[in-house]
């Protein structure tokens, strides 16, 4: 006689699941960002930690949520399936369903990246979508204990793998471009009409330097009231400070508020920046160099 599902389990299951996929996703996405051009590469708030028991409740909110709206249609209408095509249950259709059911929310996690973007966010939502489905179809009395034991050395080995290959160098890590004052001579825009011309003899020209203008990238506008326009002449000054991030540019111009850039960008395409608001926001304000002489 087959065995009753016990769906109780089978819920507790699927959130033990999605929160096992979600910390292997926020792994795997902090050493990705460790891999890419952000000014806060370097080191994250230590303020994150206060809110890892919100973080915690949430995600298991969230994950009984999605067990209920998602899962568990998941794995009902693969059973409904194989059994009206296939004379009974079949663990294959929990993918093909899941990949039917994903589609839609793939697409909006895709953010609008493009075919590719698309695919790649599809085949990891149904992935994500596939593991929990079919442990709900399970029978076992005894299947929590080995799926959080291997839960967690997923998490383990995900994080190992990172860190190794952050130190390796396998992942490279971002890091700013090591910059001379010879380097930041010449004429840095920010796309919108905004730039800073920078003279050998220490000389600086802005013209139309605006916190309300933005380069093509994700760094978002705000108030005039954070750095306000600029149109001006000054001195400037490459101060290299003890590695390459923090190193600035110091600028001194009567009609601007700001003091100093920061420098980002890489070795190929430097940056100078201003945080807006915030610097845990990662909202900046940038100029690119445009021409290497004045």
């Amino acid at each position: 006689m087959k065995k009753k599902r016990l769906y109780g389990l089978s819920l507790l299951l699927s959130i033990l699941t999605l929160l096992i996929e979600a910390v292997i996703a926020l792994i795997v996405a902090v050493v990705y960002g460790f891999t890419q051009e952000s000014p806060n590469a370097g080191g994250g708030s230590a303020l994150f930690v206060l809110f890892l028991p919100v973080l915690a409740v949430f995600g298991i909110a969230l994950a009984g949520a999605l067990s209920v709206v998602l899962v568990f249609p998941t794995a009902w209408l693969s059973d409904v399936l194989g059994r009206r095509f296939g004379g009974r249950e079949a663990w294959w259709w929990v993918p093909a369903v899941a990949a039917a059911v994903s589609f839609v929310p793939g697409v909006a996690l895709s953010g609008g990246a493009g075919p590719v973007g698309i695919a790649v966010a599809w085949l990891l939502t149904t992935a994500a979508l596939t593991v929990p489905a079919l442990l709900w179809r399970s029978r076992r009395e005894r299947i929590f204990g080995p799926v959080t034991l291997w839960g967690l050395v997923a998490v383990v080995l995900t994080a190992v793998v990172g860190g190794v290959g952050l130190a390796t160098g396998v992942f490279p890590e971002y890091r700013p471009p090591a910059v001379t004052s010879a380097d930041i001579v010449g004429r840095w825009s920010d796309g919108h009409g905004g730039t800073l011309t920078f003279t050998a003899d220490g000389r600086v020209s802005a013209v139309d330097v605006d916190v309300d203008e933005t380069d093509a990238g994700d760094d978002v506008d705000a108030d005039d009231s954070e750095l306000g326009s600029c149109t001006g002449q000054g001195t400037w000054t490459y101060e290299p400070g003890r590695g390459p991030w923090s190193q600035t540019v110091d600028l001194t111009i009567d009609l601007c508020t700001f003091d100093y850039w920061n420098v980002g960008g890489t070795e190929s395409r430097p940056a100078l920046y201003q945080y807006i608001g915030d610097p845990d926001s990662g909202n900046l304000y940038r100029l690119t160099r445009t021409s290497g002489g004045s």
